[in-house]
């Protein structure tokens, strides 16, 4: 049995969703994704083929858009539409293939191992991907492009180099293709998992295209670059040993929450929003009925403030999930190293985390506080998950240094 591989990629997802909402052609649609409420330095997630075709970049800031386009369209995002359709083309890989043989990459690109299925369909992997593609177009309106390799990697870089300039929107590379295709390949950031920094440290090394790696030392790039040396020099020989079905696990897992400021925030005032952000991470830790041993904190100040940022841990005695334990922790680590200066960013994490049944105790603990601690948060959680996020609030989120409200409309720092 032949291992083929499909990258399925939807083009300009967040563009063409907005346009076929619109009852518009994406092709023919100047359309740009981005908040007008926002300021001109806000990010654009996404611009229409058409705007491609005439040169924008799909990501840049809203400022950059060219000012001279007749008819321009601001869209503004709608992150929980772009979710649901998501699912959506999912389940339309599902009549085709096995969960098991679907990895999602991404909101809008999947990899299918699709090897085992054509002898049951009959056809080549280029039929099997037209009758996928026609299928998404049919039901949702949207394009896809698929890029067809004989393993993950070539399949992503048939995708990425061929596929989304064809006019069939596919393309096929296979290990003949690699002298050819691959190793003709100049610019090392074009090519999947190579990025500026690892192309700086290639280029040292008088690395310039996927030829000059396909025939350096193996055991250089082993000793410059660990085992991203190793893969660097398989995947330059179109090699890639990666198994869909083998699902990856993290052995150290972790919860995290992340927010760019919309203006700088004083010391008092980032201690409120440090304790936001540590009741939203502990409603997560108790849905997955989890207890955290390790919090972490960075911050990054004022984008005009010369003191550099900062990240630092801490090592809990006993692992908890009640809030007041958490943020103390958090507020620890904050007051310790935080400086008087602007904050412009803020990331918390919650880590070593485990599954308990039963509280581990000390002789200090105040076991009715912690009990009834418990059982207020479990209920606040099962209102907020019943009503939403913004039913029950703390007064000081009333204040005007609270951002909880506004990210509780947010998916992905974007409006649902």
């Amino acid at each position: 049995m032949e291992n083929w591989v499909f990258v399925i990629d939807l083009k300009a997802f967040y563009a063409s969703f907005e346009c076929v909402e619109r009852g518009l052609d994406p092709f023919s649609t100047p359309l740009a994704v981005t908040d007008l409420e926002r300021k001109d330095a806000t990010i654009v997630l996404s611009v229409s083929p058409y705007l491609k075709s005439l040169g924008v970049p799909s990501r840049c800031r809203r400022r950059e858009l060219p000012k001279n386009i007749p008819n321009m369209i601001y869209a503004k995002p709608q992150m929980e539409k772009y979710v649901k359709k998501s699912v959506e083309i999912v389940s339309i890989f599902l009549d085709f293939v096995a969960l098991d043989d679907i990895h999602i990459y991404s909101i809008d690109e999947s990899f299918l191992n699709v090897g085992p299925y054509l002898k049951l369909y009959k056809c080549t992997p280029k039929e099997l991907a037209k009758r996928i593609l026609n299928s998404i177009k049919e039901k949702t309106g949207l394009t896809a492009t698929c890029g067809i390799g004989q393993n993950m990697f070539l399949a992503k870089m048939a995708d990425d180099r061929e596929a989304k300039n064809a006019k069939d929107f596919i393309g096929i590379w296979t290990y003949d293709d690699v002298p050819t295709k691959l190793w003709t390949i100049k610019d090392l950031s074009d090519v999947w998992g190579i990025s500026r920094g690892y192309k700086t440290r290639l280029n040292a090394l008088g690395l310039y295209s996927v030829y000059d790696i396909a025939h350096f030392s193996k055991d250089i790039l082993i000793k410059e670059f660990g085992v991203m040396g190793e893969e660097l020099y398989e995947h330059s020989h179109g090699r890639d040993e990666s198994n869909i079905r083998e699902k990856y696990t993290p052995n150290n897992k972790n919860l995290s929450l992340g927010q760019v400021l919309m203006r700088d925030y004083n010391y008092e005032e980032t201690q409120l929003i440090l304790k936001e952000m540590t009741d939203d991470l502990c409603v997560r830790l108790r849905q997955t009925k989890l207890k955290a041993g390790q919090v972490f904190l960075a911050i990054r100040y004022s984008f005009n403030s010369p003191t550099p940022p900062f990240s630092h841990q801490l090592k809990l005695n006993i692992p908890t999930d009640l809030n007041s334990e958490l943020y103390n922790a958090i507020l620890y680590i904050f007051k310790t190293y935080a400086k008087y200066e602007p904050v412009r960013q803020i990331g918390i994490s919650f880590g070593s985390l485990r599954h308990s049944k039963v509280d581990q105790l000390s002789i200090f603990s105040d076991i009715d506080r912690i009990e009834k601690e418990r059982n207020l948060y479990c209920a606040l959680d099962e209102i907020q998950k019943k009503y939403g996020k913004n039913k029950v609030l703390k007064a000081d989120s009333l204040t005007k240094g609270s951002t909880i409200k506004e990210r509780h409309n947010q998916i992905g720092g974007h409006r649902k």
